[in-house]
């Protein structure tokens, strides 16, 4: 457990601009900050932060909450551990009780991967670092290749000894289990024994955005051909090759300020860009690319250039992969290396300047490059042209967006010399397909299933308070220590201000009633407790509340989709705002309240009137009938009172 104590001090430290901008590129906008949506693929940015309110809310998809709530959304942690990730952010020290075994068991699967790897992480470091097999066997290597200790230790490479169960032995008497090294693919059963799968290799550890390690490349120092160059961590709940990019973590900074992304295959080829002061890059690790690798990309910008080496046949069997790239919306440059040369050696043969200079001289668009290039192997022939003009339609109908069609389009038609007419109407034709409908668009009836068949159901009569119980709690948030009302009192000439708060308390208990919504209720008992002590509690105590339902209730309630406008301010045009009107607003919102809890009664008793006269219970019937005309009465007076005063 962590204590109170601490949670607010992290909580106070986390400024949500600062958390949020390390995974979602924002721009100001206003007195908020706006940016693209970590939770789901969206063109239009509709992601707003609020540093004076210290929450966050998505108004596509819904998400919202403060800094805790975003790290546990984003990086699929619970409260404690999204807690712990904001601590070592901010070095907060938490100290925790030490876990028994019973606990340690009960350990969710995929923190325990994580602490596995992460401790696997450090050995390796150590050994690279503090052993003499690893100064002379692996630094030595790295060195030969050019690399400095401070790239080396940035990216944390480390090595595994060269005997074949040494990391595992190590990792069994620290205490670390062997399902968790077996998983983490860190180790491999033979019958009866577990044997180290990265023995004897340079390793390179892959990080998540938030730069925890999630798995491992081994890059092999024996010149040994039945022994494969680079291996890689397998598949497991924390490790998944087509979500992640190598380097991104390092990355995810320099690719907002520079607002471009560059893409090279292998680690090496990352570590040296870094040494050639260009830290915007990540690297697919020899993976064709995937649809969620873009994306993330995308988050922080989208811009992104492709490093080719010179080699034919491998950017032909690679820029098959590109057209998903084109079809999120990005633009996307290539860069094609002299012959001979990969990122990593190139950058190392040349000086900073000279590396820099040529990236940029020799970027081209990448329509324009695939076109070139297949225009290259046609060599003249009719039939081999015509396929390759339908490939290159293929990358120009992915484009979402019109005017870049259009453009290529127009492009083509002069380096292919066929009108656009023709180009126009067989991208048309393979837009119209169902593998190139926009990826966003809602299903349509004919892609719907079936619907089951409908059962009928006994008649359940559900509460109808959500929205008034929520409307009453944004208030109470909101204005809750707002004056409401001033007057001075009769006996003594003193004067009274009466709060929000005490309006909005005074009228719920008076009448008895009682919030549906278990969150609600709670949030009310709290405002309860303060204005009976005198307290008035602010917002963010809410928004920071220890409680994650709360905090994310409260976030939501506090989150406005429009402010007024800065041209409207210049003018000083007047415009009347809710704290302008709490005097109507106020009442109205605890009379909607009210009105609604009535309704649910009224229906409760008709319930309770058909049972009593099925029993036949006459002093029953008049009883229940006596409350239900009670009931409309005082629902009358309400809706009266709600009927003489436009409602905004």
């Amino acid at each position: 457990m962590i204590d109170r104590q601490t949670i607010e001090r992290i909580l106070d430290a986390a400024q949500i601009v600062d958390v949020i901008q390390e995974f979602v590129p924002l721009k100001k906008r206003g007195v908020n900050y706006l940016g693209l949506c970590p939770f789901h693929n969206e063109k239009t940015p509709s992601f707003t932060v609020s540093p004076s309110k210290e929450i966050f809310k998505c108004f596509g998809c819904g998400k919202v909450g403060n800094s805790v709530n975003f790290i546990m959304e984003h990086e699929h942690l619970s409260y404690p551990e999204a807690l712990k990730f904001l601590a070592g952010k901010y070095h907060i020290e938490v100290i925790e009780k030490e876990l028994t075994p019973e606990e340690l068991e009960k350990q969710n699967e995929r923190e325990s991967l994580l602490i596995v790897t992460s401790y696997a992480a450090r050995q390796f470091t150590e050994n690279l670092f503090q052993t003499d097999e690893g100064i002379s066997v692996g630094l030595t290597y790295l060195k030969e290749r050019g690399f400095r200790q401070t790239t080396l230790k940035k990216f944390e490479v480390g090595y595994c000894f060269e005997k074949r169960d040494a990391f595992s032995k190590t990792a069994l008497d620290d205490g670390y289990k062997q399902d968790f090294l077996l998983k983490t693919g860190l180790s491999i059963q033979h019958e009866d024994h577990i044997f180290d799968r990265f023995s004897g290799r340079v390793m390179f550890p892959v990080h998540s955005l938030s730069g925890q390690v999630l798995g491992f490349g081994g890059r092999v120092l024996k010149s040994d051909a039945k022994t494969a160059k680079y291996v890689n961590s397998p598949e497991s709940e924390i490790y998944h090759k087509s979500r992640i990019l190598y380097g991104i973590y390092q990355a995810r900074k320099a690719i907002t300020q520079e607002d471009r992304c560059y893409l090279v295959e292998g680690y090496t080829d990352v570590m040296s860009l870094h040494e050639a002061n260009i830290e915007n890059v990540v690297a697919s690790s020899g993976t064709s690319l995937t649809q969620e690798q873009v994306r993330l990309i995308k988050r922080f910008t989208p811009n992104i250039t492709i490093l080719y080496d010179g080699d034919p046949a491998g950017i032909k069997a690679s820029i098959r992969g590109i057209d998903l790239v084109l079809e999120e919306g990005m633009n996307v440059r290539i860069v094609l290396l002299p012959d001979g040369e990969d990122p990593d050696s190139y950058s190392k043969k040349v000086s900073n300047e000279e590396f820099t200079k040529y990236l940029k001289e020799k970027e081209t668009d990448f329509i324009r490059f695939k076109t070139q290039l297949l225009l290259e192997e046609a060599n003249n022939d009719p039939v081999r042209k015509a396929n390759l003009i339908r490939d290159i339609i293929k990358s120009i109908a992915v484009i979402p967006e019109t005017i870049t069609r259009t453009i290529y389009i127009k492009e083509c038609s002069t380096v292919w010399e066929i009108t656009e007419a023709v180009l126009y109407h067989e991208v048309n034709k393979l837009r119209q397909q169902r593998s190139f409908q926009d990826r966003n668009k809602y299903p349509g009836p004919e892609d719907l299933p079936l619907p089951p068949p409908v059962i009928p159901k006994p008649v359940k009569y559900e509460p109808v308070t959500h929205y008034s119980e929520r409307e009453v709690i944004r208030l109470l948030l909101k204005f809750g220590s707002a004056e409401f009302d001033r007057k001075i009192r009769s006996e003594d000439g003193q004067e009274e201000v009466t709060t929000v708060s005490d309006y909005i308390v005074r009228e719920i208990i008076s009448d008895d009633l009682s919030f549906d919504d278990n969150v609600c209720a709670r949030i009310f008992e709290d405002f309860r407790f303060f204005t009976e002590q005198g307290i008035f509690p602010g917002d963010k105590q809410f928004v920071k509340h220890e409680d994650p339902e709360i905090s994310s209730l409260s976030a939501d309630l506090l989150a406005d989709s429009h402010e007024l406008s800065r041209i409207w301010r210049d003018k000083q045009t007047f415009v009347e705002t809710e704290d302008m009107k709490l005097k109507d607003i106020v009442p109205d919102a605890v009379l909607k309240f009210k009105s609604d809890k009535i309704q649910v009664r009224l229906k409760e008793i008709m319930i309770q009137l058909e049972a009593a006269v099925k029993a036949g219970d006459t002093e029953k019937i008049l009883a229940l009938q006596k409350r239900d005309q009670n009931l409309k009465v005082a629902l009358r007076l309400i809706s009266k009172k709600l009927g003489n005063r436009i409602l905004l």
